[in-house]
């Protein structure tokens, strides 16, 4: 083999080895992940069902406000975890059909007769769709409290799997779950405890 050609060969054999390498090192998703994005996709779903009960339930700016945030930034999540499921060949959740039951069957999870962490009960919408003014704000508060603290649940137990959680966008979107659910607990927490405390105070 003459010198060109040899240089040749071993150039090429170099560049797969190295994209061998580059692929092997390449953090890839895992069936865990992709449960994460199909149950949170349920997850996501019921808290629009909790904000659409809002415009008629109470006039208070403030939880209007909380409720078009959460809104629009669930909306654009869903879009998000769709997608990311649709480019991997997996399964794609419909959210409007897990409003029937609020129960998840996702694909891969024996879990048709439990429901995600954090996620209201039947018998819990009932009560705050039944609710109204002060009453509403105040369980509506308590009710997407608990439902923020399971998503951070799900983010956990995610980033808690061996090997899970590592493809660049699962991680940086977990990460991004994890800080806004925990900015807005702390706002609906800050809330609900000026709600509660102006109706425990005395009247003049």
């Amino acid at each position: 083999m003459n010198k060109s050609l040899e240089h040749i060969v071993m150039c090429g054999l170099t560049c797969i080895t190295a994209a061998a390498a580059s692929a092997q090192e390449a953090p890839h998703y895992t069936a865990a992940d992709v449960r994460f994005m199909q149950g949170m996709i349920g997850h996501h779903a019921q808290a629009l069902v909790m904000t659409a009960l809002i415009p008629q339930r109470t006039t208070r700016a403030d939880i209007r406000a909380l409720g078009q945030r959460i809104e629009v930034s669930q909306k654009d999540e869903i879009k998000l975890m769709q997608q990311w499921l649709r480019e991997r060949h997996q399964p794609v959740p419909d959210p409007n059909a897990q409003h029937e039951h609020q129960m998840m069957n996702m694909p891969g999870m024996a879990m048709s007769d439990t429901l995600m962490p954090g996620m209201l009960t039947a018998e819990q919408l009932a009560e705050l769709a039944n609710a109204r003014g002060s009453d509403f704000e105040k369980l509506f508060l308590k009710d997407m409290i608990q439902h923020h603290e399971g998503a951070l649940s799900m983010v956990a137990t995610l980033l808690g799997t061996t090997g899970s959680g590592q493809e660049p966008e699962v991680f940086r979107f977990a990460a991004e779950v994890d800080a806004d659910q925990r900015a807005e607990i702390a706002r609906m927490s800050g809330l609900l405890d000026r709600l509660t405390n102006a109706s425990t105070a005395p009247q003049p």
